[in-house]
């Protein structure tokens, strides 16, 4: 009879155990569906785009990834034990941590480009230096032709008057001598 009841409960006790198992198990991926379920994306200024996720220990990163920045590729803020980290990554893949108290969720790529001490591309700014000075030159040509333009319209009109005027004279004498 005690080897009926060992041969029974040592398969009840195995079973009791799975059943513990699967619920350990289901209860871990609750968990992390609810951790994976707390990620959201949302589109940000200067055409970005900005994704938040939570993990299980309460970690809060939020990645700002730049569409058409030429400076920056991502700025990465993660919160963690209220410790708030900045990372920026260059479109050639250099990470720097910045300390900035900026929301570089919100600033312009170029601010944040600027913290980080990301450089421009040298070429590029010259070539919008030369462009704005060209532009200028144009501007300044434009306004002396129109000013030229005008006085010349002015004096041509004096000119044409003075003509006429003269032209009258004239006529009046060749009347008086021709009676």
């Amino acid at each position: 009879m005690t080897k009926k009841i060992c041969l029974f409960t040592i398969p009840l006790i195995a079973a009791l155990g799975i059943g513990c198992s699967t619920a350990n198990q289901t209860a871990n991926d609750n968990a992390n569906a609810n951790a994976t379920a707390q990620a959201t994306t949302s589109p940000g200024p200067d055409n970005s785009e900005i994704s938040t996720s939570v993990d299980a220990s309460g970690t809060r990163t939020e990645t700002r990834t730049f569409r058409d920045n030429p400076r920056i590729q991502k700025v990465t803020v993660t919160t963690r034990n209220g410790v708030r980290t900045v990372k920026v990554t260059s479109k050639s893949g250099e990470e720097k941590v910045v300390d900035t108290t900026e929301n570089v969720l919100e600033a312009t790529g170029d601010k944040v480009a600027d913290a980080a001490g990301f450089v421009a591309d040298k070429s590029k700014k010259a070539a919008n230096e030369a462009g704005d000075k060209a532009e200028d030159v144009k501007d300044k040509t434009v306004s002396t032709s129109k000013a030229v333009g005008e006085k010349t319209v002015e004096g041509a009109k004096k000119v044409g008057d003075k003509t006429v005027s003269g032209a009258k004279k004239v006529g009046k004498a060749v009347k008086k001598v021709i009676p």
